[in-house]
């Protein structure tokens, strides 16, 4: 797009001195009342200049220790309880009340929990339902692609929702809707051929090389749909994702700002994709985001008053004012004053995947000193299933250990185990696969395992969700509400067990 042209210039219209007479003045000689006052100023001047001098001289000095533009810690505004008061013009959704948040499910077959509990909208159908809305574009990145049974060696029949998937992938690209693909190199599917009929039908696709990059792989699992609608949660583009692995996220509808500020860690991805492409030292000033923790979106979501923000990891794929995973998760745990509710499928406070491991206890340092410091009721929900490494069970038994009624001190730990049935011959699944933390404050979704590499190598995304109850119509509720509704249905079913039961891995394969 070019650039427009401005107005012609204008001149100068004349200055006052045109106005003066032509003549010069008199000149006069100077009085001994004007000479002492001629004095006093010219002393005022030396000493304004001297005290500029010196503030000059400290604010040099104090510039390096001012916090940068997105390191301010803001004020609530009088007209928005979640806006900062110097936030920019735009910044808040001046718009009609448009933004909608949806929680997003699956829950695995023969998974059934008691009549009446909570529960969300189902992920298959919310997916479909984001194609069918189509009008231009799509982009997904997702660790890896598995859609069809015939990937695995797999005949079943719970892998019909995930071939109906790809069909309709197959038929957005059929109506020239754009189609972009980001996914992790190398990936673990590896006779997929889902993504090679999809490019063959006009689909971009890139495979990102995070291991080259950064160490780690292309972990994170979102959607952007015509720059309106968003997908963000735990499952990747896997059959299993919709009928056999339990999975959390979320779904937000017609909030162009959030959409676009995640458009902009999609194209990390899509850069980097890019034959020989190399990490740059700083990002191009478009990659920049504007929503961050100290400055979130803030607007109504059906019309309750709602601050969100994405927050995003390796540090190195953050450009400027993108919020760091790991700082999201701890400002989340730190607003707490009631109770941290966590559920992840691994938990550990070292590295996973560096030889040797290092101790890693930021997380577990902050779920501590929240239970100790502020009395904060904490709750952790971890997976346990035929893959978990029973090397993690030491690190929760601490954790619960750390528990002390009688001081104030409330910590829990249960394992949560899908029963395998008769689906044992469907590999990799039978799990609990969400990533999510509840406050009363905040909500956090996220794609990350609660590990040292997912936060400092690997890619992921999470989004950090408030909303004020007060501001509620009777009848409905905040997002954090319903997500502790959730959370509490699991930790209080029959599949949530206690750490007393669970010595070994082996003990999560149950058959039932």
């Amino acid at each position: 797009m070019g650039v427009k042209a401005g107005p012609p210039e204008v001149p100068s219209p004349p200055g006052r001195a045109s106005l003066a007479p032509a003549w010069p003045r008199p000149t006069l000689p100077p009085s001994p009342q004007s000479r002492e006052l001629g004095t006093l100023q010219v002393l005022g001047t030396l000493a304004m200049l001297w005290l500029g001098g010196v503030a000059l001289i400290y604010l040099l000095w104090q510039v390096p220790h001012l916090p940068t533009w997105g390191q301010w810690q803001p004020t609530r505004s009088p007209a928005c309880d979640f806006r900062p008061a110097w936030e920019p013009p735009g910044q808040e959704d001046q718009g009609p009340d448009s933004c909608q948040l949806v929680l997003v499910e699956s829950i695995p077959q023969d998974l059934p929990f008691a009549a009446g509990s909570p529960s969300a909208r189902p992920l298959a159908q919310a997916w479909l339902q984001l194609l069918d809305a189509a009008q231009e574009s799509v982009h997904i990145a997702s660790y890896y692609w598995s859609l069809t049974g015939p990937d695995i060696g797999v005949n079943d029949t719970s892998a019909l929702l995930g071939e109906a998937l790809l069909r309709k992938l197959q038929h957005v690209l059929d109506r020239n809707i754009s189609l972009a693909v980001a996914t992790s190199h190398p990936t673990l599917a590896r006779n997929s051929t889902d993504l090679q009929a999809l490019a063959a039908r006009g689909a971009q696709v890139r495979h990102v090389p995070m291991g080259r990059l950064t160490g780690g792989v292309l972990h994170s699992k979102f959607w952007v749909v015509d720059g309106q609608h968003v997908y963000v949660g735990s499952a990747n583009m896997d059959w299993r994702s919709l009928t056999q692995v339990k999975e959390l996220g979320t779904v937000i509808y017609n909030c162009s700002r959030l959409a676009r500020d995640l458009e902009k860690t999609f194209q990390t991805y899509w850069v980097l994709g890019a034959p020989k492409a190399v990490l740059p030292k700083h990002w191009p000033q478009n990659f920049s985001s504007h929503i961050n923790r100290f400055q979130p979106l803030c607007a109504r979501f059906d019309g309750v008053p709602t601050t969100a923000y994405f927050s995003a990891s390796p540090p190195e794929l953050c450009p400027h004012g993108r919020t760091r995973d790991l700082d999201a998760l701890l400002a989340v745990m730190r607003g707490a004053r009631q109770f941290i509710y966590a559920s992840v499928m691994d938990y550990f406070p070292t590295t996973r995947f560096t030889h040797p491991a290092r101790y890693w206890p930021v997380l577990d340092n902050a779920l501590r000193e929240a239970a100790f410091n502020r009395g904060v009721h904490v709750r952790l929900l971890v997976s346990c299933w035929l893959n978990t490494d029973p090397r993690m069970f030491p690190y929760l038994r601490s954790l619960q250990a750390f528990s002390d009624p009688s001081a104030g001190i409330s910590v829990d730990v249960k394992v949560f185990i899908v029963p395998v049935g008769n689906h044992s011959n469907i590999p990799f699944s039978r799990v609990s696969h969400s990533k999510f933390m509840v406050t009363e404050k905040a909500a956090y979704i996220g794609t990350s395992n609660w590990s040292e590499d997912y936060f400092s190598s690997t890619s992921g995304v999470g989004l950090v969700v408030s909303q004020r109850a007060s501001a509620t119509e009777p009848g409905q509720s905040t997002v954090q509400e319903e997500l502790r509704q959730l959370f509490e249905r699991d930790w209080s079913s029959r599949y949530a067990v206690g750490l007393d039961g669970q010595a070994q891995g082996q003990d999560c394969a149950w058959q039932d």
